[in-house]
């Protein structure tokens, strides 16, 4: 952020903001290489650790769980205590889980440390805190937008490069990679970042009964969805944990309704000012999350032994995706413009309906590379302006003294969706694997369109639940037709 007198107020310390901002943007830019530079690694993995194509899901799906069940406590923490302290210790956790999947010699220790790296989600909600309570709410949304915008840039890059460093320093060398950019951004952290005006301090301790209930919920739920992946059909294990994960859900909601400063504000999730952007929220964690490793899998499978695919390495697979996530930065970069024109609502529905199309276009259309690429482009750009939009929306929603509470839930929801999307995309695969009978241990091609079809329908539900929302006057500012 650079130009605007409110940007250049000094902070504590006589740091400006516009150079606490810059640092913060740093953290994204890392933030984002973490979590899209896994992406073309993952056929790698899964021959590393001979996990098949439903196994390489839960690389993604053990992050995102721990994403769910730590966001909103990092939020909350961050309201009481300060968001730079919170800010702080999710990337010493973010660092110390980036080493321990570089180095896990197996399975459950690379698992541990996707895990650790689940602090990875609760660094935006927590930068949007903090620069919340420091700028006027239009630089507010400047902030936000080159935040999201660091995180798209560090998922270009990502993509771009580990696949490459893949290829030169093998697969375990490429991810020391997010690992010593990790530890770079703690140090960075201790200097010229200003702690945030928390309203919330001295309030109500954190709600623990919460966090517990939620860990041990959404935990169940997926272990469930799991045993399915593994083959256990529908015995007592599988129905046992999947009944014990909805009535812990079920539990946990009934306590935050009754607690006077819940983690988690579930009456959010019902009104018609911020609800249906969570529910939008929980959409895009399926079409952005689950989707990434059928994606990568599929562009990895060789046709000559599947009947599909195209036998791309991960250094490929990096190349494929440039384009998609070049669209994103596009759509991130115009999101707040497009707004002041059509407002937030309309822009999330038409975002939506992008993501929407370039799904169907993918699942009708994949027999050559450049169809795919196509295809991911349109979605790249919805991507990028939904990503950039939905935590504005958001942030602008809430009271002050909750920022990072509201933000968390945000990410929260979003984080969950695409875990428990994974989970049943995994154990989808999984099964039609089992039944697919060429004998080649793959799933058949019906399981990839099945994928991206279900993506579609999700993406269309988040443009529905976009224009359901009721429009917040000062969320919305003077865009016309909101």
């Amino acid at each position: 952020m650079t130009g605007t007198a409110t940007e250049r107020t000094a902070a504590p310390g006589g740091t400006s903001v516009t150079a606490v901002v810059g640092l913060l943007v740093l953290f994204e830019v890392m933030s984002g290489f973490t979590q899209m530079g896994i992406t073309p690694l993952l056929p790698d993995i899964g021959t590393a650790y001979h996990l098949g194509d439903s196994g390489v899901n839960w690389v993604q799906s053990v992050q995102l769980l721990a994403a769910t069940v730590c966001v909103p406590i990092f939020g909350r923490l961050g309201d009481l205590h300060g968001h730079r302290r919170m800010l702080r210790v999710a990337l010493v956790c973010v660092a110390l889980g980036s080493y321990l999947v570089a180095v896990a010699p197996d399975a459950a220790l690379l698992w541990a440390g996707r895990a650790l790296q689940g602090p990875l989600v609760a660094l935006l909600p927590l930068e949007i805190a903090l620069v919340r309570s420091r700028l006027s709410v239009p630089d507010a949304r400047r902030a936000i937008a080159r935040l999201v915008g660091a995180l798209t840039v560090g998922g270009l890059l990502g993509a771009a490069l580990m696949g490459a460093a893949a290829g030169a320093l093998g697969v375990r060398g490429a991810l020391l990679v997010p690992a010593v950019l990790a530890t770079v951004c703690v140090p960075l952290s201790f200097v010229a970042v200003p702690e945030s005006r928390c309203a919330g301090r001295g309030e109500t301790p954190v709600d623990w009964p919460g966090f517990t209930l939620l860990a041990l919920g959404a935990t169940a739920l997926l272990l469930g969805v799991s045993a399915v992946q593994e083959g256990s059909g529908a015995g007592a294990a599988v129905v046992l944990a999947l009944v014990a994960g909805v009535a812990l859900l079920a539990w946990w909601v009934r306590v935050e309704l009754r607690t006077r400063q819940p983690l988690v504000d579930v009456r959010d999730l019902t009104t018609r000012r911020t609800g249906p952007f969570y529910l939008a929220a929980g959409f895009f964690g399926v079409v952005y999350f689950a989707s990434q490793a059928p994606d990568t899998t599929f562009l990895a499978a060789d046709p000559d032994r599947t009947g599909y695919g195209f036998g791309l390495s991960s250094s490929s697979i990096s190349l494929v995706l440039l384009p998609a996530i070049l669209a994103a930065i596009a759509g991130s970069a115009v999101t707040v413009a497009l707004s002041r024109r059509i407002g937030y609502r309309r822009l999330l529905a038409w975002a939506f309906a992008l993501v929407g199309a370039s799904f169907v276009l993918e699942a009708g259309w994949h027999t050559a590379l450049w169809q795919v690429v196509a295809a991911k482009l349109v979605a790249g750009l919805g991507l990028g302006v939904a990503l950039s939009a939905m935590p504005t929306v958001v942030v602008e929603s809430a009271e002050q003294s909750r920022s990072g509470v509201a933000t968390a839930l945000y990410n929260n929801v979003k984080s969950f969706g695409g875990s428990l999307a994974g989970g049943v995309i995994a154990a989808l695969t999984a099964a039609l694997t089992r039944h697919s009978g060429p004998g080649h241990g793959k799933p058949g091609e019906g399981a990839y369109v099945l994928v991206w079809l279900l993506c579609a329908g999700c993406a269309l539900a988040g443009a529905a639940a976009s224009l359901l929302a009721r429009r917040p006057q000062d969320a919305e500012g003077s865009a016309p037709g909101a």
